[in-house]
């Protein structure tokens, strides 16, 4: 029996690459973008947008499964406006008769002092499965790939900066992971009745702190480590700025995702691996991948 998948952020960094390999592995894929006339990637383009709950029963109507990508982290107000989407995502999911909605979060222990961008991926979380719609959540930390904003945060500045100083959250340690594997555990958990209602947690192999992962995409991209220096004062804020002034990145959207990372975010178990199995590329790997694809 096929599977029709609705891909939500069907042209964003994740979603572009996902909707191919779902083909690939023989489901219906119903794209979903704000402006479907102007779609030049694979699937059905339909219509919809997680800010307009009026239009969302068209996308989803015969849709099994709903692959949700979409948040607000370029907007100062991205909490309340991600928690609206999500509850009338949920709503309209569940009305449509939905069988399955599928998440990607973010990584880290739900009694840490969660920054409000990890908050935030939580209280989406629960409320896309408010409704009753059984909710599968990926939690992953950052994201590996050609045109990821924490990816080219990393590849600008160690390309623009022959030396670096760094805030002490630069030490704190995460769980990077390739886009390749995103993609491969997002349409490995796609209508299993397994995955349902579960929270699976995703990583590449390597635990390494923010500095190592510059020096070692320095040693990919430059072939040499970069000086680094780490001072005890550099808030989020002026960090933001430094950011946007050296990268393309910009301000909020930098400020939003730095805020966390003076959070730790490892995986504590490996349970997906039951359900997907397979070994995730070494952060190295996933680095050299990602300048192959950028060039």
């Amino acid at each position: 029996m096929t599977t029709t998948v609705l891909v939500t952020g069907a042209t964003g960094f994740i979603g572009s690459k996902l909707v191919p390999a779902l083909l690939d592995a023989g489901h219906e894929v119903r794209a979903m973008t704000r402006h479907p006339e102007t779609y030049d990637g694979p699937g059905e383009a339909v219509e919809g947008d997680v800010t307009d709950p009026g239009g969302l029963s068209d996308a989803l109507s015969g849709v099994d499964v709903a692959v949700y990508l979409v948040h607000s982290l370029d907007d100062d107000d991205f909490e309340r406006k991600d928690a609206a989407a999500a509850r009338a995502f949920g709503l309209a999911a569940s009305a449509c008769g939905v069988s399955q909605i599928v998440y990607l979060g973010g990584l880290g222990r739900d009694g840490d002092d969660l920054s409000p961008h990890l908050r935030s991926r939580r209280e989406v979380e629960r409320l896309l499965g408010e409704s009753g719609v059984p909710v599968t959540v990926l939690r992953a930390a950052i994201v590996v790939g050609a045109g990821g904003i924490s990816w080219e945060m990393t590849r600008q500045l160690v390309k623009n900066l022959p030396a670096m100083v760094v805030p002490k959250w630069a030490s704190t340690l995460t769980q990077p992971i390739a886009l390749h594997d995103v993609v491969r555990y997002l349409a490995g958990v796609v209508g299993v009745e397994e995955a349902y209602d579960r929270v699976f947690e995703i990583g590449g192999p390597d635990q390494l702190t923010y500095v190592e992962m510059l020096q070692q995409a320095a040693e990919v991209i430059n072939g040499r480590r970069v000086p680094v220096l780490t001072v005890p004062v550099l808030t989020p804020k002026l960090s933001s700025y430094w950011i946007s002034f050296v990268t393309d990145v910009d301000t909020t959207t930098g400020r939003n995702l730095i805020d966390s990372m003076g959070t730790e975010v490892v995986v504590t178990d490996d349970r997906i691996r039951d359900v997907v199995p397979g070994m995730p590329m070494t952060y190295a790997e996933a680095v050299r991948r990602a300048l192959e694809e950028s060039r």
